[in-house]
């Protein structure tokens, strides 16, 4: 129970990696590309294997009531079993240029976006 309090966050806010101080004039995310790779590397369970990759530039969308950069992505990570499942849309957050969170379920927050294929990720090693 002392450990579930020291991840809860106040107001029931969601536990960010970045202190969020809620500009609405955010900073491009220059290193947007890089940040993803070595976030996905950990994120993973196996990031050897990932097939139809693809990555849209960073946009701005509306996401819990602020205006936040987001990198939308698509792909195929490989299953334990070996096997793949349909690519999947995700997008990563960006708080003050930095990246923050990565959003499960995507397909609202990504509609509309070109993607363009992203080898890096395809490429991943342990």
């Amino acid at each position: 129970m002392a450990l579930s309090s020291c991840a809860a966050s106040d107001d029931g806010k969601p536990i960010t990696f970045t202190d969020d101080r809620g500009v609405s004039n955010q900073p491009f995310p220059n290193n947007y590309r890089s940040e993803v790779l070595s976030f996905f590397k950990t994120y993973l369970n196996n990031p050897v294997g990932v097939r139809d990759a693809g990555v849209a530039e960073p946009v701005q969308r509306v996401v819990g009531g602020r205006l936040r950069y987001l990198v939308c992505l698509r792909f195929s990570p490989r299953e334990s079993d070996g096997g793949y499942r349909e690519p999947r849309e995700r997008a990563v957050l960006f708080v003050d240029g930095r990246l923050d969170r990565v959003i499960e379920n995507a397909l609202e927050l990504c509609a509309g976006v070109s993607y363009m294929p992203f080898a890096e990720l395809e490429k991943l090693s342990r």
